[in-house]
């Protein structure tokens, strides 16, 4: 087990976003808009969206203040939001 830092952009985020690459068990410290420190459920490559708060199926998955897309699975805090749980809002309108 490892520590890791992931940034957080927007004090109404629900993603934060890995500076490393981290494995299943690693602890998260938050930095940014909102501070703290989380459990990582899956393992997750540097630069992707680590879940912050539980986001239920057909919940909003927001960064930067903005949604981004639309879960298309559970997705509980510390679990990977990418393409395999998030339906990309990009190009698309809300």
């Amino acid at each position: 087990m490892k520590i890791s830092i992931a940034i957080v952009i927007d004090e109404n985020d629900n993603v934060a976003t890995l500076l490393n690459d981290v494995k299943n068990g690693d602890i998260i410290i938050l930095h940014g808009a909102q501070k703290g420190e989380l459990k990582a459920e899956d393992d997750i490559p540097k630069g992707h969206k680590i879940a912050i708060f539980d986001i239920p199926k057909g919940g909003y998955v927001i960064k930067y203040g903005e949604v981004i897309g639309i879960a298309t699975a559970q997705i509980k805090k510390g679990q990977h939001v990418h393409v395999h749980n998030l339906d990309s809002l990009r190009g698309k309108v809300l």
